[in-house]
């Protein structure tokens, strides 16, 4: 097969680095381009990662000689590449900015920012909860006078430890969520040789997450009205996040309340056997089973449990009847595969698979 070309926008980050681990051996894609800030414009991709190569898997060979390109420099990153995924380490103003410059040159980007999640006509998708809201694509192409251009985004890192959780659960209605998510040091990029403060230590608060996490999921449940998408009114989420000292893995203790309250054995079924589309499609990257449901009491555990399905399933556990609300259970994602780049290229294998990203000369 004629793979597509990809680039990497902040391919020298943390995130970035993961984009390129997970792409290695693509059936589909195939990186041919790394763009970063222009400290690093020039060299090899190896000279430009030095000493700061943060994966556990080696640095594949084919990327180690690509010469780092400057990711201000649009049109000419985007004269090699097919669609980009954007990983980008700037302030919010520029990373809108700097996306829709790439959208509009005809380059679908599949971003791993926070800047465009509230974009009316920016789908922010998780493949197997709300693929319907791909269709805004087409209003947004129309806004940015592209034919071929445009930026789909994935949610927050954190709330997959809970929302799909709850979404397999819908024909229940939740109307009440109280969520408490213990969330990995790489999910702020650092691991514990460059953040010593993070042992044997708990941070009670993560800049902007408490937002996020209480009000992404309505996003992910809206409707599309008039080419935007239209945030549903609930359940109604509150939620604490806490950094802890965990290399890998967001884990949520969550307390939930439902307009018609199911059972147990309603709730793991409805788990482990819950499908979505890219399960459906049999996408390259996409869980067999997205959801697990552990039966041990001491599971979810982040060590044991955060590479199920490759990083890309979810693991859950702890489900017992509450006395205040219906049920509390505890959910686990690995925060930077399915949290983050593992998410955007099953996001991207999904816009191959229903025809919004093919190559750039047919």
């Amino acid at each position: 097969m004629n793979k597509l070309r990809v680039g990497i926008l902040g391919g020298t980050g943390m995130v970035g680095q993961r984009f390129i681990s997970l792409l290695e051996n693509h059936p589909w894609f195939e990186v041919v381009t790394v763009a970063a800030s222009p400290r690093s414009e020039g060299k090899t991709y190896e000279e430009a990662v030095a000493g700061r190569w943060k994966m556990s898997t080696p640095m594949p060979e084919k990327v180690k000689k690509l010469i780092v390109k400057n990711v201000n420099d649009v049109d000419e990153v985007s004269e090699t590449v097919d669609f980009v995924f954007s990983a980008v380490d700037m302030s919010k103003e520029e990373i809108k900015a700097i996306e829709e410059a790439y959208a509009k040159t005809g380059t679908p980007v599949v971003s791993n920012n926070s800047a465009h999640r509230w974009t009316p006509d920016v789908p922010m998708v998780v493949p197997e909860i709300n693929p319907q809201h791909l269709k805004v694509i087409e209003d947004q192409k129309k806004r940015l006078g592209t034919d071929k251009g445009f930026i789909v985004v994935k949610p927050n890192c954190s709330i997959q430890s809970y929302a799909p959780a709850l979404h397999a659960l819908k024909e229940y209605g939740p109307k009440v969520v109280v969520a408490t998510t213990y969330q990995a040091i790489s999910g702020a990029g650092k691991n514990f040789s460059d953040w010593p403060e993070m042992v044997d230590n708990v941070i009670p608060y993560i800049g902007g997450e408490e937002e996020k996490s209480e009000q992404e999921p309505l996003r992910l449940w809206g409707k599309v009205v008039d080419g935007q998408i239209v945030k549903a009114e609930g359940p109604i989420i509150t939620t604490q996040c806490i950094r802890v000292p965990v290399s890998d893995g967001h884990t949520a203790a969550v307390f939930v309340s439902f307009e018609k309250k199911p059972s147990k054995e309603e709730i793991i079924n409805a788990w482990n056997n819950f499908k979505g589309l890219p399960q459906e499609l049999d996408l390259p990257s996409a869980p067999k089973q997205f959801m697990k449901y552990c039966e041990e009491e001491n599971r979810p555990q982040a060590k044991l449990d955060r590479d199920y399905e490759n990083g890309m399933g979810i693991t859950l556990g702890r489900l017992r009847e509450d006395t205040v609300y219906d049920y509390k259970f505890v959910g686990l994602s690995h925060n930077t595969v399915r949290g983050a780049a593992g998410g955007a290229v099953l996001i991207a294998e999904l816009l191959k698979a229903e025809g919004y990203i093919t190559k750039k000369d047919q």
